[in-house]
């Protein structure tokens, strides 16, 4: 905000709990509807490769071409912001969310989608990035983790309704009934629809947040300096930083990427056991709803926990020993997925219960290691490292599915990448173990023992 007169701000009142948290709902929104831009794709790769012409490499790249703009928009995002204003901004970047849906919907091309892609990275992690900021400068020594579970809680319910369109917007992927062909252009058009949606809750939020620069004492919300990505400052980011920034790293990359190839993985183990290559088209339907709802129980575990798991971490503290243990949580299931004839559902609640406990305080934790002052810087680079993960895991995965030749006639083929993608949760366990053992030394920064003053 704009507090140029401390002696204004200091006569003005507070925001009260109930202003905070209608901020955190529209910005949780418009980061909601960007979700489900992202994970539009992930029921599409079988219909890409059948109707289109994709190769699960070409599909990878719809993801790639994403994290190559959004690296390239961290680098400059925050110049942007830093000249309009974090209100502005988000709009701005929720603007160019909803015209790289457009794109990707408009011709069914890969070079056309690749790009339309490309144009959703260039807004889609810049805004993330602004709603961080927003969210850890309004919330912070109040119900910090909480409220980083609730706008987690929403973003994941735009996945979970992403992997489920093939269900709840049948009409849209089989308009001629489920006997016909499939569409490849209606379910695009869906994720249209929530470009223009986060569109107008970022309107909603620049009206609040307009109404709180004229009436409401800064409560350190939306600086628009703090998210200017600088270089040499990067450099004096303590130890602790780079353990959150490298489980942030190996996370994220082994499970987004994972989510853009599960749904025809999990397709194809499914039809495995029901025909294979024999079986009719109505079961190859339902397999592929069935991959769409087991995709799914990550978004939606954590939808549900991730806000708990935040709420007894504002309590209790213990969020290096929280990211230790969903990191080790993390490590066999893609073994027990590619090797083993275990139920799909074991492995995935063991990965759902990483996906809530780390965000959870992963995230939060970087208020308390970093300077608030540099608090965008942060979570600019940090999301920057991460998109970097995302292009290099998107397109090794594609090329290893394509060169192993993965698919329903060789279930085999799948494993090498399951494999790649349990290596870093070996990565992730190391940095987090790292994490735990500094902050039980001299150089702690309380991730352990900080808990949340009364608001």
């Amino acid at each position: 905000m704009n507090t140029a007169d401390p002696t204004v701000a200091n006569t003005r009142p507070e925001p009260s709990r109930a202003y905070r948290w209608t901020v955190l709902l529209f910005v949780g929104l418009t980061m909601g509807s960007n979700y489900y831009l992202y994970d539009s794709i992930n029921p599409m790769q079988r219909i890409f490769i059948e109707k289109l012409g994709f190769t699960a490499t070409t599909f990878g790249w719809l993801n790639s071409s994403y994290a190559v703009s959004a690296i390239l928009t961290l680098l400059i995002g925050g110049v942007v912001i830093d000249r309009i204003g974090t209100k502005r901004a988000i709009m701005v970047f929720a603007f160019i969310c909803l015209l790289g849906a457009a794109l990707t919907a408009a011709r069914g091309r890969p070079g056309m989608m690749i790009a339309g892609r490309a144009v959703l990275g260039l807004g889609g992690e810049s805004l993330v990035v602004a709603a961080t900021t927003v969210i850890a400068k309004w919330f912070k020594g109040k119900e910090l983790s909480f409220a980083f579970g609730i706008k987690i809680t929403i973003a994941r319910l735009a996945s979970v309704a992403a992997d489920n369109s093939p269900t709840w917007g049948s009409r849209l992927f089989y308009p001629n009934g489920t006997g016909g062909e499939p569409s490849w252009q209606g379910p695009m058009l869906l994720a249209v629809g929530a470009g223009i949606f986060a569109v107008l809750c970022s309107g909603i939020y620049y009206l609040l947040e307009s109404r709180a620069e004229r009436s409401i004492a800064a409560v350190r919300p939306v600086s628009p300096r703090t998210t200017k990505l600088n270089l040499a400052q990067t450099l004096r980011f303590s130890p602790s930083y780079w353990y959150v920034v490298g489980i942030c790293l190996t996370f994220y990359a082994a499970v987004f990427p994972f989510r853009t190839f599960a749904i025809g993985f999990f397709t194809n183990k499914i039809l495995a056991s029901q025909g294979g290559l024999n079986a009719v088209e109505a079961i190859q339907i339902l397999a592929h709803k069935r991959a769409g709802m087991f995709n799914s129980m990550l978004p939606l575990s954590a939808m549900v926990a991730t806000p708990l798991i935040g709420l007894l971490s504002d309590k209790f503290g213990k969020r290096a020993s929280l990211m230790m243990f969903a990191s080790l949580m993390m490590m066999p299931v893609y073994l027990l997925m590619g090797f083993t004839n275990v139920s799909l559902f074991i492995p995935l609640c063991m990965m759902g219960i990483a996906f809530a406990l780390i965000p959870a305080v992963m995230w939060p934790s970087v208020a308390y290691i970093v300077d608030e002052k540099r608090l965008g810087t942060a979570y600019a680079l940090m999301t920057l490292i991460e998109q970097i993960g995302f292009f290099a895991m998107n397109l090794l995965i594609g090329w290893t599915n394509d060169h192993q030749h993965a698919g329903l006639s060789n279930l085999e083929g799948y494993r090498a990448g399951l494999l790649i993608f349990s290596t870093l949760g070996i990565a992730g366990f190391i940095f987090a173990a790292l994490l735990r053992l500094r902050e039980n030394g001299p150089h702690s920064y309380g991730l352990e023992t900080i808990t949340a003053g009364k608001s």
